[in-house]
């Protein structure tokens, strides 16, 4: 299908919904949805909420509220509460399953107070990988537009460019939990220091990096094309991510893979 017959589709399916809450990150994805979902049944009928928890990236609430200002959307951050969930913190491969659960639970009510659907911008290669979010998200009813309409990650990307988002070529920036190991207790502490290492990075021009958390040493994930610069600047990438707590800094030659972490389970 051309990606005007996947955007006519996303169209149909934002239409048969009639009324949806999205699950608004402000990634690429959850972005591009909300953006079609504003254009297609306009802003009465789509609410964007963002979850606000320590497991998001400081800086991604505010870009959320600009993004909702320079679109127009109706936009609201709730507080969502998966730290409390002990199978949460417990970090098992399942982590994913009881955040989106919690999410479901503050999101829900609302979707159901204004008789409307929640949807994520869940896409077709997302389906691939070990997601148990994907699955707490369906039994709470949520549904996923882009993947009935056919869309890869490749084409949310090219389709939001063509609308002029500004989100079409955004990092991936997926939960802060992702970056520390299954097996160890996810903490207030530990995703304080992940987000600070990563800002301090992003401060110095690196866009796409993951840092994963292994006790006293911090593992950078940067895109290939960007480790030459890297280690031109070791010295200043060792002292931000030092000043956040780690003693020892390392770089992942394999280069930034999403999702990283699940490889272990294939292993």
């Amino acid at each position: 299908m051309s990606l005007d017959g996947k955007v006519a589709a996303l169209e149909a399916e934002l239409q048969r919904l009639g009324r949806v809450v999205v699950a608004f990150s402000g990634g690429a994805d959850s972005a591009f949805l909300a953006a079609v979902a504003h254009r297609t049944l306009g802003a009465p009928a789509v609410h964007a909420v963002t979850a606000v928890s320590p497991s998001l990236a400081g800086d991604e609430e505010a870009d959320c509220r600009s993004l909702a200002g320079e679109w127009g959307l109706r936009w609201t951050p709730v507080v969502t509460h998966e730290m409390e969930r002990a199978a949460y913190r417990l970090n098992d491969t399942d982590r994913c399953f009881h955040c989106k659960a919690e999410l479901m639970d503050v999101v829900g009510p609302i979707a159901q107070a204004e008789q409307a659907t929640v949807v994520l911008g869940v896409n077709l290669d997302d389906l691939g990988d070990h997601r148990p979010g994907q699955k707490a998200a369906q039994e709470g009813g949520a549904q996923f537009p882009l993947v009935v309409a056919g869309f890869s990650k490749a084409d949310v990307r090219a389709a939001s460019r063509r609308m002029g988002l500004r989100t079409w070529s955004k990092p991936a920036m997926a939960c802060l939990a992702s970056r520390i190991p299954y097996g160890t207790e996810v903490s207030v502490g530990l995703l304080s220091q992940v987000d600070r290492a990563e800002a301090a990075l992003r401060r110095l021009g690196f866009g796409q990096l993951r840092v994963r958390h292994y006790g006293d040493t911090a593992r950078l994930e940067v895109p290939i094309a960007d480790m030459a610069d890297v280690l031109a600047r070791r010295e200043q990438v060792v002292l931000a991510v030092r000043d956040q707590g780690y003693a020892y800094v390392t770089l992942d030659l394999e280069g930034f893979r999403s999702g990283n972490l699940n490889g272990t389970l294939l292993r």
